[in-house]
């Protein structure tokens, strides 16, 4: 057998010149490590297809980009991110470059006007963005318990407002066909944490009832119990809500007719729990 002996002094010194050798000559010099500059944030914009844009950053010399698509809450991204704008309107792309520390070290913003919707998946619902009174107009409100929740449409957004284990509904009728499948998502956040609370969305068969509870598959869900909404939040439901099979948010239509799209919610403390741009789309 063979012993190999090791100079832990010669390990100890050479671990010393190495540290020595990687280290800065300054606390606040180049190259440290400690400080980020600013960076460029901006980003070009270009049509791909119909519906179909390409951004592509000025810059990737930092380590983390975000991307905030129409006021949808920034979300990390790619330096060149395809996003699909399927209505027509003006949209505004934020974008965010964050450095060394979580820094954010640049910004940039673009404007996008899509001309047309796309003849599938343009959304099929009706005032979805509750931005006028015409819109807000297309949706009833479903009372559920007789007092301690109620919607608010203000400000180009519907806001519950609950407490005491109380629920309330809104609901839009929508014609749907046989066997298609239709994807649905909403903007949702909340100003402050959310205390015992349930945010679902169905699709129901029959018109609800006032003083009566809906029941079924949920499609989009947002559950204190489930680990969603206890501290602030905003983005699409598909991303912020919680529970793989409740937030799977696909509509497989049974028969061809009316259906109604109904989003409750309700709990022990809701101050805040706004939507926004409420989507029901054909998919192909």
């Amino acid at each position: 057998m063979i012993t190999k002996y090791i100079n832990k002094s010669l390990l100890l010194g050479s671990a010393v010149f190495f540290l020595a050798s990687c280290s800065p000559d300054t606390v606040d010099g180049d190259g440290n490590g400690l400080s980020q500059g600013a960076v460029d944030g901006s980003f070009k914009v270009a049509k791909t297809a119909e519906n179909r844009y390409r951004l592509t950053t000025n810059a990737n010399n930092y380590i983390t980009t975000k991307w905030n698509i129409d006021d949808e809450g920034f979300n990390i991204g790619k330096n060149i991110q395809d996003i699909f704008l399927p209505d027509a309107g003006t949209y505004v792309i934020e974008h965010q470059a964050y450095g060394m520390g979580g820094v954010l070290a640049g910004t940039g913003t673009q404007t996008i006007t899509v001309p047309t919707s796309d003849p599938i998946a343009g959304n099929m619902i009706l005032g979805g963005r509750f931005d006028t009174p015409d819109e807000v107009a297309k949706w009833t409100t479903h009372k559920i318990s007789a007092s301690g929740a109620q919607w608010v449409f203000a400000n180009g957004k519907a806001t519950i407002v609950a407490s005491g284990g109380a629920q309330q509904g809104i609901f839009q009728a929508v014609n749907v066909v046989a066997g298609q499948k239709y994807s649905i998502d909403m903007v949702a956040s909340s100003d402050t944490a959310l205390v015992d609370t349930w945010f679902e969305v169905y699709v129901l068969n029959s018109i609800p009832v006032t003083g009566q509870d809906i029941s079924g598959t949920v499609y989009r869900n947002i559950n204190t119990w489930s680990g969603c909404g206890k501290s602030a939040f905003k983005g699409k439901v598909s991303s912020v809500g919680c529970d793989t099979v409740k937030n799977a948010g696909i509509y497989t239509a049974t028969t061809t007719g009316t259906v109604y799209l109904e989003i409750k919610c309700g709990g022990s403390t809701v101050n805040s729990l706004s939507i926004d741009k409420v989507e029901f789309r054909r998919m192909q």
